[in-house]
């Protein structure tokens, strides 16, 4: 039976809980842990977490000695001290995105995996969703030829008291706007699907949310070999239009389903009615998955489980939530310093340093509001995260 800690618990917390609780055979919550223990408290009654004993601190989990792993569901700027702590103590993290605000952070965290021997997972959970893995085959199977070109919206919408939490909307502890902590899965899918491009040009700004420092919008055109990819990250976008379509020369596949296969008259406009017989070849790809067993969170904390079980290394680890903050960082920064950034970014690169991005980072606006706790739960287009995925 594999022992679980749970630290912090706010918003995205009940995700874990509510996942390790589908695997009750498999492990066990045996503590919660707040820096305001009555907010543990509360969850612990609200999801029936009978067994678990509640801590007011890391340290008083670790003295414990007895944690399998642990979930890290607390501010971005904690990430690096509790995941390192966490794996010198041996015990395993899975640790909420983003991995960590600076890639020597990540590089820090790494480093603690390597010389513990316990094992780091970044949560990335969008990986673990049918329409998700049903695109990645479609673009694997090169039925649609060579990409030239993937469109994605990471499309949110939040109010103004959003950023009214203590720590959000500022550069500091929040570590940045939608592009990190929101976006931040969809460039995870982005790497998966691609891989890392070649430079990255970018434009930042806040259009909507005056009690924020960081941006709540931005674009980013990244550069490939051959293809381009647009990356919009938002949280001013009413609807939450999601979206991921990947052009390649002979097809275009998109995370809807929906298919189209041109094909070229003489003069080279398309023929009416494309390639039906390609079209059918791709969306049989894309009906031919078998559903996952368990999705979103249950998805990648059954792979953790998998893991710590059979010895092997978890689908997603610190590594890949390292290539997502490398991609992320080089959008803030050509978006800050208004150039192209070339990647992969130095090790010396100042931007790849804590403290760079909040020292150079435009405050759009002063945080006006500073509250420990909103009321309300997490929602996806009218849906709470029991129906639905989504970001912090």
């Amino acid at each position: 039976m594999i022992k679980v800690a749970v630290v912090g618990t706010g918003n995205i917390s009940p995700s874990h809980i509510r996942a390790y609780g589908a695997f009750g055979e498999r492990c066990s919550i045996v503590a919660l842990c707040d820096v305001v223990p009555e907010r543990a408290d509360a969850r612990k009654r609200e999801l029936g977490v009978d067994d678990a004993t509640v801590y007011a601190s890391h340290a008083e989990v670790m003295a414990r000695g007895d944690v399998d792993l642990v979930s890290i569901c607390t501010p971005p700027s904690t990430h690096e001290a509790l995941s390192i702590d966490f794996l010198d103590a041996g015990v395993n993290v899975l640790c909420e995105k983003p991995m960590a605000p600076s890639l020597a952070a990540c590089d820090a965290i790494l480093a603690a995996e390597a010389r513990s021997g316990a094992i780091f997972s970044s949560v990335a959970q969008n990986r673990f969703r049918d329409d998700v893995v049903r695109l990645k085959a479609a673009v694997d199977s090169g039925l649609a030829g060579p990409v030239t070109h993937v469109a994605v919206d990471s499309a949110w919408w939040r109010g103004l008291s959003y950023y009214d939490l203590s720590w959000r909307g500022t550069w500091d502890q929040e570590g940045g706007g939608p592009t990190l902590n929101h976006a931040v899965h969809h460039v995870d899918l982005l790497l998966w699907l691609l891989g890392a491009p070649e430079s990255v040009t970018a434009v930042l700004t806040n259009a909507a949310h005056e009690n924020a420092e960081v941006e709540d919008l931005s674009v980013a055109v990244l550069a490939y070999q051959r293809a381009l990819a647009t990356l919009t990250s938002s949280v001013v976008h009413h609807g939450e239009p999601q979206r991921m379509v990947v052009q390649g020369r002979d097809a275009s596949v998109s995370l809807t389903g929906d298919v189209v296969a041109e094909v070229s008259q003489p003069n080279g406009f398309p023929t009416p009615g494309g390639d039906a017989d390609l079209a059918r070849r791709l969306r049989d790809v894309l009906d031919s998955g078998e559903p996952l067993a368990h999705l979103g969170h249950q998805g990648q904390v059954d792979d953790v489980l998998t893991a710590l079980e059979s010895g092997r290394r978890p689908a997603i680890d610190g590594h890949d939530g390292r290539r997502t903050i490398e991609l992320i960082t080089a959008i803030y920064q050509a978006g800050i310093e208004r150039r192209t950034v070339d990647l992969p970014l130095a090790a010396d690169d100042p931007y790849s340093l804590p403290g760079t991005l909040v020292e150079r980072a435009p405050r759009f606006f002063a945080k006006t509001a500073s509250v420990d706790d909103l009321g309300g739960f997490i929602s996806v287009s009218g849906t709470t995260t029991d129906q639905q995925e989504e970001t912090r």
